[in-house]
């Protein structure tokens, strides 16, 4: 659900890097409150998981297109709402700064839509009660299920309401409405049972961990920090070569109601300076060697039909190197996030 930039306006796009800017000053007083917390160190962990996750797009059985994990009611369970919201702005801000994964226009749009909504209205109104402070066990699958699918049906009602107040006349409300519902429904569930899945592990390994709003925790613990940073490297560095060639929800949803592949930038003089500055900090564009061609391809010589299949597994080196890089400037960034809170509060 990574927006690029070309589907939001200056003004739309502005509004949401503020809106996303008070919520991260809001996070910042209770963490800081909870400095002396465990959970503090542990989001460097839980964001290069999240960073490494995302980059295995699995298939949507029967659409020809797939989605990935959002990461933000994981986060929320594990670190509370407030570390969770500022872990997932710094999975986001790495794979915009770094990889072109995501607008830098569109960064507060795709904060909002991907984090506040399962972090802030689907983890303390849907998960918590359903959940409370049970174990591993069937609330727990249902709870993170219900919640998960909530906060996407919620996050991509957000994009098609951006890309409307932004005026992009290629998505119609009507149509692309109900595409975008409709695809992360399916998404949803996948999200609910990798979430189950997660917290099930971590609670197994460390029962204390469960956050529950609670300011002090006992943390993750070692063997789950090991588990995840393991996961993390292995999702990263293999799993994503297997990760599905078909384009996400949001991109299949927008491909669908406008009849293209990407939509063309509008061009104005804010799109064109923050493409050039996105140009120049993105070392591996795309998560990978090769940059995605920023002009449109030449016609094809040959039929669609005829065109050779990408090649899946895709094994390649600059995928899992962009994998393992982002995982661990993800992991630098959130952790150094939650040390300066530690001093700023000491």
């Amino acid at each position: 659900m990574h927006m690029a930039d070309a589907m939001v306006s200056p003004v739309v796009g502005g509004a949401f890097w503020a809106v996303s800017a008070a919520l991260l000053g809001g996070c910042t007083r209770p963490l800081r409150q909870a400095a002396d917390s465990p959970r503090v160190p542990m989001m460097g962990v839980l964001g290069a998981f999240v960073f490494a996750a995302q980059m295995v797009n699995f298939a949507i059985p029967g659409t020809g297109s797939s989605g990935h994990l959002g990461g933000g009611l994981i986060l929320a369970v594990l670190l509370g709402p407030s570390a969770a919201f500022v872990v997932l702005a710094s999975v986001l801000t790495v794979q915009a700064l770094f990889f072109a994964d995501g607008g830098l226009l569109a960064l507060g749009c795709n904060l909002f839509n991907l984090g506040f909504f399962p972090v802030f209205i689907a983890y303390p109104l849907i998960y918590r009660p359903l959940v409370g402070a049970a174990g591993p066990g069937v609330r727990l699958w249902i709870g993170a299920m219900l919640a998960a699918v909530l906060g996407l049906q919620m996050g991509a009602f957000g994009v098609v309401m951006e890309t409307t107040l932004s005026g992009i006349s290629d998505l119609p409300f009507r149509g692309f409405l109900v595409l975008m519902q409709s695809i992360h429904l399916g998404i949803g569930v996948v999200e609910g049972l990798a979430t189950a899945a997660v917290v099930s592990f971590v609670l197994q390994a460390r029962p204390a961990a469960l956050a529950a709003g609670a300011a002090a925790g006992a943390g993750l613990g070692r063997r789950a920090a090991l588990g995840l940073l393991l996961a993390a490297v292995l999702c990263a560095g293999v799993l994503s070569w297997f990760a599905s060639t078909h384009p996400d929800g949001l991109e299949w949803a927008a491909g669908k109601v406008s009849g293209k592949e990407e939509l063309a930038s509008p061009g104005s003089a804010v799109h064109q300076a923050l493409a050039r500055l996105q140009k120049q900090t993105a070392v591996l564009p795309d998560y990978g060697f090769t940059a995605r061609p920023t002009e449109p391809a030449a016609a094809p010589t040959v039929s669609p039909e005829a065109a050779p299949a990408p090649a899946w597994p895709a094994v390649q080196t600059g995928t899992s190197l962009a994998g393992l890089v982002g995982g661990l400037l993800t992991l630098l960034l959130a952790g150094l996030i939650g040390v300066a809170l530690k001093r700023r509060a000491a």
